[in-house]
């Protein structure tokens, strides 16, 4: 996908020619009267491997909180990182990112299951301003490890950056094409060439793009938020739809940036600088049985929240399925077969 982005709109097409949304079913209880589940299988998707790195040694991960940031939005998304290498009652984060680790490099490796945060840096003073380019994001990850407060180690060997902005950050082409994106520091702006991803807070910019299923989209006919039917369409299990929607692109970046750091390991299509990643293979899919609108049979909390994964602290997420490349399927723990 261009730049390594994470696109929401040509599922958000196909979400409003499908038949009614208010048919979801939160429930794992709910049968289906098919043998197997084939969410976005296809023989016709050419996931290749072009022999550059995946990242198979533990990651250290830095986040740099970009902007003014709630609390307990920052907290939701720590205990989801910590969630990715802990262990949690299945189905779990950890057993999520186990269909992430089939990946391979040209050695055999697998894609570590070690993630680490090992570093946060604050940025509350807006040090590149309130709106950012793609560009400037490289930038930002330069002034955190050069700051004179706090400042975060410089690590080429195992370390990924993870610049999250906040609600009041403009950010080029976001809501508009992307919610996240992933790709690589250059020599001559950092230092070094270390793996990035950029994610930002969608809840009061265009949570019906970067927070669906939490949001309907401004565009649907649905109500508005704070109004009589309210624009929720699903309970976020965290409570914020901004946070909680966060979670989902975050893991889908991390994927990404994890199969394909440098743009040359695993993607489909023949155009590195648009490639199709093993997330965005997945888009929409959250359960099983997923797919053209439908997020697929999930799991609800004793509150109706809807999740499809166990983390840390007793946390619930839902997080979209990764592109199995051993079943040739979209596939994520929750799945019914």
């Amino acid at each position: 996908m261009q730049n390594l982005e994470l696109c929401t709109f040509f599922f958000l097409s196909s979400l409003f020619f499908s038949t009614t949304l208010a048919q979801y079913s939160w429930s794992q209880n709910r049968q289906f009267n098919q043998a197997k589940n084939y969410e976005g299988s296809s023989d016709l998707v050419d996931l290749q491997y072009h022999m550059g790195p995946v990242l198979a040694s533990p990651i250290n991960l830095y986040v740099i909180w970009y902007g003014q940031w709630n609390p307990n939005h920052q907290s939701t998304v720590r205990d989801f990182l910590y969630s990715v290498s802990s262990p949690a009652p299945y189905p779990s984060v950890a057993d999520w990112w186990s269909t992430v680790r089939l990946y391979t490099d040209q050695t055999g490796s697998n894609i570590t299951r070690t993630i680490a945060l090992s570093g946060e840096f604050y940025d509350s003073s807006y040090s590149h301003g309130s709106y950012l380019s793609r560009l400037s994001m490289q930038s930002i990850i330069k002034n955190a490890v050069t700051s004179h407060r706090g400042a975060l180690p410089l690590n080429p060997r195992n370390g990924v950056y993870l610049i999250l902005s906040s609600s009041d950050v403009r950010v080029q082409d976001f809501c508009r094409a992307v919610c996240g994106f992933h790709y690589f520091t250059f020599p001559t702006l950092v230092g070094v060439t270390v793996p990035y991803a950029w994610v930002g807070y969608s809840g009061s910019q265009c949570p019906g793009v970067c927070a669906y299923p939490f949001a309907w989209p401004k565009y649907s006919g649905r109500p508005p938020p704070g109004t009589p039917g309210g624009n929720n369409i699903m309970r976020a299990p965290n409570g914020d739809a901004g946070a909680d929607g966060m979670i989902s692109v975050i893991a889908h970046e991390l994927a990404e940036v994890s199969s394909n750091p440098l743009v040359n390991a695993w993607y489909a299509g023949d155009d590195p600088t648009a490639p199709t990643e093993i997330a965005d293979l997945c888009m929409g899919v959250y359960g099983s049985g997923g797919g053209g609108g439908y997020v697929g049979v999930v799991s609800k909390d004793k509150w109706g929240n809807g999740f499809n994964v166990n983390g840390v602290k007793g946390r619930k997420f839902l997080v979209q399925w990764i592109w199995n490349p051993v079943k040739r399927r979209c596939f994520g723990p929750n799945a019914m077969d």
